[in-house]
């Protein structure tokens, strides 16, 4: 295997693991203003705008549905409360889905670049 093809493993505990954060806007514009602030306040790599989603889910005790554009943001376990931060400054729901999950394995030199992305300035070797 060649040195820069490897898959990397995140560790239990490990700030550095990647990890993705998923939440859900309303409509476009608050997609791409949320996504621009993830992206300026350097805790994400990278944002993907998907494409809008029909939600059901029960709110206030009535079951409701609505189109939805979901998010996703490749980060840093360490980013994770500043991104969650970024999201609740910038969500118009009351309780906004925003949820993670660990990255548990992915293409070493993609998963370095994210970190890279997303370590602090004073860290940077840009």
């Amino acid at each position: 295997m060649q040195a820069g093809n490897s898959s990397q493993n995140a560790q239990d505990g490990d700030n550095e693991a990647i990890i993705a954060v998923l939440t859900n806007l309303p409509d476009a514009c608050t997609v791409a203003k949320l996504s621009r602030a993830l992206l300026e306040a350097r805790v994400c790599a990278c944002v993907n705008r998907l494409a809008p989603v029909e939600s059901e889910y029960w709110w206030q005790g009535k079951l409701e549905q609505a189109t939805e554009w979901p998010l996703l943001a490749k980060t840093t376990r360490e980013q994770y409360s500043a991104v969650e931060a970024v999201i609740r400054a910038n969500h118009p729901y009351d309780v906004p889905e925003i949820i993670a999950w660990p990255v548990s394995q992915g293409f070493g030199p993609y998963l370095a670049w994210v970190r890279g992305e997303v370590t602090r300035p004073e860290q940077r070797k840009d």
